[in-house]
């Protein structure tokens, strides 16, 4: 009998699952246990889309800068990712493909193997980085014929923070991945913050903060000329944007105000100024925010400085974006234009963006769960079960193994 592959990409904000031959776009389901005061409801994961009222969330995340610290409440997510409300799979019957951190700690990779043999015992598992599963994808090649640059540069911004991952001939050359301490957990605080401050207190709104940062901001291309457009006239430029708090009383979901959208005097408006483009500024200028760290490019520039010197060029003309901070509208365009001024002027720099940056790693572990060979990179529970962690630790090639 043919066994079920299941695919868990296992971000810190959320999981993009799904079952091989059966899900080609993953279903999409917050990594957190949620507590709404709104209608004192807990919510585990996938229950989360029954929530009619996101006033004053508290979200207990399982995974906290990077790692996962929580069990209790990933095993309680991952119930129910594996019950039948979500995939509905047998999982002694079905093969794993997880994801994990970059730089993920050996004691708690040895935690990975126990929950998946002894708690969910599955079959067969694969664990591996998001970036890795990107050779395997058509993030670089849209036209799947041609095989993927065996030099190429994966910039992950996801989370909890931005990692700048070389990969060389499928494999990551570990010496050479940089992490800069900024992802979109970062960028949502930093934006209540200044909410706060500036208009309404909105601290305690997590939820409706990080749908006005997706929807109002931006990347933008010339920070200090859109800075004195802001200052010279805050009300009336071309940057302002009105957003229209939600009103969960009467069934109203926050946007972003239009010409024709209707607006009465109950409607709370915040004003979305500077904030636009100063928060996704913290991508490529940590210091401004006290951070001593170089800004992105600056980090893929010394990245590609570290791999050996006759390969340098091709690293730079495939640079590819994955995470959900690639989505700022204007992050690839400016970043194309300080790459460009870092890069030796005989070499392109090229960078592709994928169609849903959240995703790519999603569909990269579909196909390669799909090749006839991956079998041969799992680890069975047989195996476990004879040599324990050993066994993933011999298959599944990382940081800790360079040098082993």
């Amino acid at each position: 009998m043919k066994k079920n592959i299941v695919i868990l990409d296992n971000g810190g904000c959320t999981i993009k699952t799904g079952l091989v031959d059966l899900d080609v776009e993953p279903r999409i389901i917050p990594n957190a246990v949620i507590k709404s005061r709104g209608d004192k409801s807990t919510y585990i994961g996938h229950e989360f889309s029954a929530c009619q009222d996101f006033t004053s969330l508290h979200y207990r995340l399982p995974i906290e800068k990077g790692f996962v610290v929580d069990w209790d409440a990933q095993k309680a997510i991952w119930d129910g990712v594996f019950s039948d409300q979500v995939l509905n799979v047998d999982t002694t019957e079905s093969t794993l493909l997880v994801t994990e951190p970059y730089f993920n700690l050996p004691n708690i990779q040895d935690v990975y193997d126990q929950f998946i043999f002894e708690e969910y015992e599955f079959h067969s598992y694969y664990r591996c980085t998001a970036a890795s599963l990107i050779p395997y994808g058509t993030l670089f090649n849209p036209q799947s014929s041609v095989p993927p640059p065996e030099c190429m540069l994966v910039v992950d911004s996801g989370f909890s923070f931005t990692h700048v991952v070389p990969i060389l001939q499928g494999q990551v050359v570990w010496p050479a991945v940089k992490r800069l301490d900024v992802g979109g957990k970062l960028l949502t605080n930093h934006l209540k913050e200044l909410v706060s401050f500036r208009q309404w207190n909105m601290m305690d709104e997590t939820y409706i903060m990080n749908h006005v940062k997706e929807t109002c901001c931006f990347v933008s291309s010339d920070f200090k000329r859109d800075l004195e457009v802001c200052r010279s006239d805050p009300r009336h430029n071309d940057i302002v944007r009105e957003y229209i708090l939600p009103d969960y009383a009467k069934n109203k979901p926050g946007q972003v105000r239009q010409d024709d959208t209707l607006v009465t005097d109950a409607d709370q408006i915040l004003v979305m100024n500077n904030e636009r483009f100063t928060v996704p500024e913290l991508i490529f200028r940590p210091d401004d925010i006290g951070l001593q760290q170089a800004g992105l490019a600056e980090t893929i520039a010394h990245s590609i400085s570290l791999l050996p010197d006759d390969l340098q060029g091709m690293f730079w003309a495939n640079i590819g974006l994955i995470g959900g901070n690639a989505n700022f509208h204007g992050f690839r365009q400016r970043l194309q234009a300080e790459l460009r001024a870092l890069a030796p002027v005989d070499w392109d720099v090229v960078i592709y963006e994928a169609s849903d940056p959240v995703t790519e790693a999603y569909k990269s572990a579909l196909r390669f769960a799909q090749r006839p060979d991956f079998t041969q990179h799992c680890v069975t529970r047989a195996e476990y079960l004879e040599s324990g962690s050993s066994a993933s630790r011999r298959k599944f090639r990382d940081w800790s193994s360079q040098g082993r």
